[in-house]
């Protein structure tokens, strides 16, 4: 863990400004793409017990990756919160709010473990999936509560590191967390026999770990720098009222992924189960990709925190150009790979056919996609979460009436996943173009420690 602030930011446009960004992206790349990776083995482990296990996984990770996402703020709100403040050269207030993040994430998971385990069979019923699909994501949900509190206590103390500059523990945790899931995985499903029961289980056992390990390393730091380690209530309270704009904003974004993944149950088990690959390999993509926006967090709250307006500029162009070619690169991968990343998933015929045809599209939109996390992490870096919840709602808006085509058309098979992920292609388009508008303003260049 970073255990002292820089206090000379890197000239804007030198070598050295390039550096940071490389510094902070490339470990975080490797620890974001290492989570994807692993749901793939997940999703490659599960898909060998048959097309309704993979099926019910699809519908089970959509109702996880919600859950998570709608507590993203813990990671993202402390990312900028630290960052700042650190730019500020106040480290031990920066430990400090980080250790308040902590301590929210430790409420909230044990509230959300609560209502998941509650709610399980009704959250899995939405999706409208085949009978035995949803008695399968039933299950899998049912354990995965369990494994809340771990994931939202990795989600905070991950900020902090992001926004202490520091994205190797975090790597660290990843590697040895998603590995650890990998293999329990295999082993709780297939050797000891518990189905997809035993995947749910492995990935329990891997996030709470990993939570242990961070906290671990933040506690170290914060009581090295004598930041109190008792939650401090308006602390906690002012992460807590901070992070419902992002809440706001993730919101939109899942009722997006979720309204996607309604759509694609109608089309039939064997396209659900297509779908949730395709989406498992956009995921995995936009982790990716999420590199470059996880530097333009950690990089934005510091160098706004210290005054450097100039910095900023630059520091986002930089990233930006970086972002729609490592798109075109991730894309052109896709291409390549889209007849023989099917093979891996499933032995029906049906799920090859409808998964190589939604890959083509999903290659499509990378470039697009690699503009939107760039500067979503950028705007969010700056705390520019008020604005971002309302646009993030426009753009929900927009999405409505394509899929409203879609459902007019009444497509089916393979050509209605095609027009699903054609759809979701454009709607990302709309979202880049909002953000670039915003990029090209002043109105979120606010510095100093707190916003």
């Amino acid at each position: 863990m970073t255990d002292e602030p820089s206090q000379t930011a890197p000239v804007s446009g030198t070598p050295g400004h390039r550096r940071e960004i490389v510094r902070l992206a490339v470990p975080a790349f490797l620890a974001l793409i290492a989570e994807p990776l692993f749901l793939l083995a997940d999703s490659a482990i599960v898909g060998h017990l048959g097309t309704a296990p993979l099926a019910g996984l699809g519908v089970a990770s959509a109702v996880l990756l919600t859950a998570a996402n709608l507590f993203i703020f813990l990671a993202y709100g402390t990312t900028a919160a630290v960052a700042r403040r650190l730019g500020a050269g106040d480290l031990r207030s920066a430990l400090s709010s980080g250790i308040d993040g902590l301590w929210l994430a430790v409420l909230l998971g044990l509230l959300a473990a609560v209502a998941l385990a509650t709610f399980a069979a009704p959250f899995a019923d939405l999706f409208g999936a085949s009978g035995e699909a949803t008695g399968q994501a039933v299950t899998y949900l049912g354990i995965s509560a369990a494994g809340l509190p771990g994931m939202l206590v990795v989600l905070a103390a991950t900020g902090v590191l992001r926004g202490l500059q520091d994205t190797r523990t975090p790597l660290v945790a990843s590697v040895i967390g998603f590995t650890a899931n990998a293999v329990l995985s295999f082993l709780l499903v297939h050797p000891v026999g518990l189905g997809i029961a035993g995947a749910a289980w492995g990935t329990v056992i891997a996030q709470t770990g990993m939570a242990a390990g961070l906290v671990v390393v933040v506690v170290r730091g914060a009581r090295r720098h004598e930041a109190p380690m008792a939650p401090h209530a308006g602390g906690v309270l002012r992460a807590a009222l901070g992070g419902v704009p992002l809440l706001v904003r993730t919101l939109a974004l899942r009722a997006v992924l979720l309204i996607t993944t309604w759509y694609a149950a109608g089309l039939g088990e064997a396209e659900l189960a297509a779908h949730q690959v395709a989406m498992t390999v956009w995921s995995a993509l936009a982790f990716a990709l999420d590199a470059l926006a996880i530097a333009g967090q950690a990089i934005t709250g510091k160098s706004l925190g210290a005054g450097d307006v100039a910095g900023t500029r630059e520091a986002t162009s930089t990233m930006l150009r970086w972002g729609v070619w490592f798109g075109v690169v991730l894309g052109v991968l896709v291409v390549a790979g889209h007849r023989v990343i099917p093979l891996g998933f499933s032995s029906d015929p049906r799920v090859h056919t409808a998964l190589a045809a939604a890959l083509l599209v999903v290659a499509l939109g990378q470039p697009v996609a690699g503009v939107a996390f760039v500067l979503d992490g950028v705007l969010i870096g700056a705390g520019d979460a008020r604005w971002l919840a309302v646009a993030q709602t426009l753009f929900l808006l927009t999405y409505l009436p394509m899929v409203g085509v879609l459902l007019v058309l009444d497509l089916d098979g393979t050509r209605g996943l095609v027009g699903l992920w054609l759809a979701f292609t454009a709607f990302m388009t709309v979202r880049s173009l909002g953000l670039w508008l915003r990029s090209r303003s002043e109105a979120w260049m606010v510095v100093g420690a707190s916003r």
